[in-house]
């Protein structure tokens, strides 16, 4: 069941980030690495700009969590992981479609550009990747992010960030 998380799922969402982003060890640059990968603090503050946590749980525990965040023109799309041991079930895909289900406006998704299984979930539901000579812009203008992570990312819109539909 899909449904949105409260400031009692922070354990949870904390959780099934740090597990799932055990796959970007030894993938992303190592001085974007940290343990954990994402903090309870930089949690709470992502949480606090604005980031809107979606999860789907079963039996009572989280198995994934994708974030959505409205900054200015556009819906950006933030954290989206699945349990290791739950990838590949549809989960991603039934939390990426229910969050952009109603949005009114362009989406955004940034990742690693070494993340390539991630770039390919993206493209294989309708997403694609901006231009290398737009892509700094976007992240500077849209995401609160180092320079360094800037170098090492890509951005992903959908088709009304093209000038389609959705």
């Amino acid at each position: 069941m899909i449904r949105p998380l409260a400031d009692a799922d922070r354990p949870g969402i904390f959780t099934v980030v740090n597990q799932a982003a055990e796959a970007y060890r030894g993938i992303i640059p190592p001085d974007r690495w940290k343990e954990p990968y994402m903090p309870e603090s930089e949690l709470a503050a992502e949480i606090a700009a604005g980031i809107a946590f979606s999860g789907w749980e079963e039996d009572g525990a989280l198995q994934g969590v994708m974030g959505i965040q409205p900054v200015r023109d556009v819906i950006l799309i933030r954290h989206a992981y699945v349990r290791p041991d739950r990838q590949g079930e549809g989960i991603g895909t039934a939390l990426l479609d229910a969050l952009c289900r109603d949005v009114d406006r362009p989406i955004l998704i940034g990742t690693w550009a070494a993340a390539t299984w991630a770039i390919r979930f993206y493209e294989a539901r309708g997403f694609a990747l901006v231009g290398e000579g737009e892509k700094a812009g976007l992240l500077r203008r849209y995401w609160t992010v180092p320079e360094r992570q800037i170098e090492t990312s890509v951005v992903l819109g959908d088709g009304r960030w093209f000038g389609g539909t959705k």
